[in-house]
């Protein structure tokens, strides 16, 4: 049978699809519309394959927060080129995942893989799409976090977003987003000294150590010494010890205590392409 433009205006709308690999899947479907999205979704899963083994080290990290201000979620989509990933319709992609996951509630990077988006699972379409695109895509990342209030952050190009969550409800907006910019900023490792992973702490105190002992200090020191330049760590590397990067003169919890002196930080995610 004769395949019409129309026909490929209408496979195109339905899958996304290239104009010629929309007319090709017609013909090899016989005009049948049902088979061809058939043929396009195997032709994805063929370049899937075929684009396993490549970098997929570009694409977007987009953040949200639920209607009720009270769960947050951080995604990451990856690509192959940075063309790709200021491309409008791979952004939208990301975003419907995004906001598809928080309305289902979804917690982990499996879940999300498994919600349908129009009646097809995330990780089949992400499928389709590398046919469509051409590269490799990948669902790399999603963190929620839960909490009193959670804010979000997007640095503008998509390449870095944060969430935060605090402890209490209704907090001033713009409080709140500069805390989830001083995420964004600083990159801190934890909310607080108690919340560094022990791994890391043992580290620090081995490079305190050493860097010490390489100063000549005495052995019997080296342990003071470490733990000296350990609390220098925590000031630089926890946010509530961090100097607020507005005000350097005061912490990001004396920032916070200086509206409400039990308003504190209970978590945050960032993640960033960049680092």
């Amino acid at each position: 049978m004769a395949i019409t433009a129309a026909d490929v205006s209408k496979l195109r709308k339905m899958t996304g699809a290239g104009m010629m690999d929309c007319k090709k899947a017609l013909q090899e479907a016989g005009g049948d519309f049902d088979k061809a999205v058939e043929v396009i979704r195997k032709k994805g899963m063929a370049v899937a394959s075929k684009r396993a083994d490549r970098e997929a080290s570009e694409g977007v990290v987009l953040s949200k927060v639920s209607s009720d201000a009270r769960k947050g979620a951080l995604l990451v989509l990856n690509c192959e080129t940075d063309f790709v990933a200021k491309n409008d319709s791979f952004v939208a992609l990301a975003q419907s995942i995004l906001d598809l996951a928080l309305e289902k509630g979804a917690n982990t990077l499996d879940e999300v893989k498994a919600l349908e988006l129009d009646g097809v699972p995330v990780k089949d379409v992400i499928t389709e799409q590398i046919g469509v695109i051409g590269e490799k895509l990948e669902l790399a990342a999603f963190e929620v976090i839960e909490a009193e209030s959670v804010i979000s952050y997007i640095h503008p190009g998509n390449k870095l977003a944060t969430i935060v969550g605090f402890n209490k409800a209704n907090i001033e907006n713009q409080m709140a987003k500069d805390v989830a910019m001083q995420v964004a900023a600083m990159a801190p490792v934890a909310v607080d000294r108690d919340s560094v992973p022990q791994d890391i702490v043992e580290k620090e105190l081995e490079i305190g150590k050493e860097m010490a002992r390489n100063e000549g200090k005495p052995e019997e020191m080296l342990d003071r010494i470490a733990q000296g330049r350990l609390g220098k760590f925590f000031k630089e590397n926890t946010l509530l010890e961090q100097a607020f990067v507005k005000d350097n003169k005061m912490s990001i919890k004396q920032y916070l205590q200086s509206a409400d002196k039990e308003l504190t930080v209970t978590g945050f995610k960032r993640f960033s392409l960049n680092d």
